[in-house]
């Protein structure tokens, strides 16, 4: 069975540096297990491995797509295993690393996608833009309770997502037994860095303040110019950039540092709830050593 690394955690944990040093120990390369890094030109705002860094060790799965178009989690699933498989081919370890808890799942496990409709998505997305976000949850909390508790009330495409398979299927969203199963199809080991909570809280806020010194906002202004998809639009700061044109810089940034902690504290949950995650502390001395040693194991 193929042997597969992973490093996961919250947004500005240390991931990306660790995985780095990781890697370059095993002699593994890294698959991207983040959903908005596969776009194009999405650079700053997902802090996307830079050229120094792909030098060092070769990336997968960054720049796929362009931002106007969708990538399912279906198809990055294939993805994924294709590059695992090419990885393992040339005798390296796949590594894979990110914050991104569905697709590190569609990555390794045995998961099954439900069908699509573009039709059905498009009448919901209508109904959404008519009765909004939450009426549209208090919809699927009617129809799925499991469902709609991992969804949040405002998180639109998520919920038409979940009401989309059940007019399709007439099932819940919820009802899928592998989702429970945490088996996966390969020999896998997953670390997770976690850090104290003031402290990674501490290092968003600088993150944020980094990213809009770098250009957020215009890479931000410049892609919608081009065009994009519902998906790339709703990504952490540029949907704050893109919602609010006119926002003071200290808005802005506070506006984004809010988001991200949010989504860092349902990360933190996500993985938590996964039984094979060994947590290590990211601030103590020797993180590098004791990921190569467990991840080697």
């Amino acid at each position: 069975m193929t042997r597969v690394a992973a490093i996961v955690g919250p947004t500005a944990v240390g991931k990306s540096e660790a995985s780095l040093d990781v890697a370059e120990r095993l002699g593994a390369e890294i698959v991207s297990v983040d959903s908005m890094q596969m776009y194009r030109g999405m650079d700053i705002g997902t802090d996307k491995a830079t050229a120094e860094m792909r030098f060092r060790v070769p990336h997968h799965l960054l720049d796929v797509k362009d931002p106007d178009e969708e990538l399912s989690v279906a198809e990055f699933q294939a993805l994924a295993r294709a590059a695992i498989a090419d990885i393992e081919s040339r005798g390296r370890v796949p590594l894979l690393a990110g914050g991104s808890g569905l697709y590190l799942r569609a990555a390794i496990d045995d998961l099954d996608f439900p069908p699509r409709s573009e039709e059905v998505r498009a009448a919901l997305e209508e109904e959404a833009a008519d009765i909004g976000p939450e009426a549209l949850h208090a919809r699927l909390r009617e129809r799925d309770p499991a469902a709609a508790s991992r969804i949040e009330p405002r998180n639109t495409r998520r919920t038409i997502r979940a009401l989309e398979v059940i007019e399709l299927t007439g099932r819940p969203f919820s009802d899928a037994d592998a989702w429970e199963r945490y088996e996966s199809v390969y020999d896998v080991r997953i670390a997770g860095l976690e850090r104290d909570r003031d402290e990674l809280f501490d290092r968003i806020d600088q993150r944020v303040a980094e990213m809009l010194d770098a250009g957020l906002v215009a890479e931000a202004v410049e892609l919608d110019r081009r065009g994009l998809g519902r998906t790339a639009r709703q990504a952490l700061g540029y949907r704050q950039v893109l919602d609010a044109p006119n926002a003071a810089p200290d808005e802005l940034r506070a506006d984004i540092v809010r988001a991200t902690k949010r989504f860092a504290r349902r990360q933190l949950s996500w993985f938590r709830a996964d039984p094979r995650v060994t947590w290590f502390d990211a601030s103590a001395p020797g993180l590098t050593d004791r990921l190569t040693a467990f991840l080697a194991d």
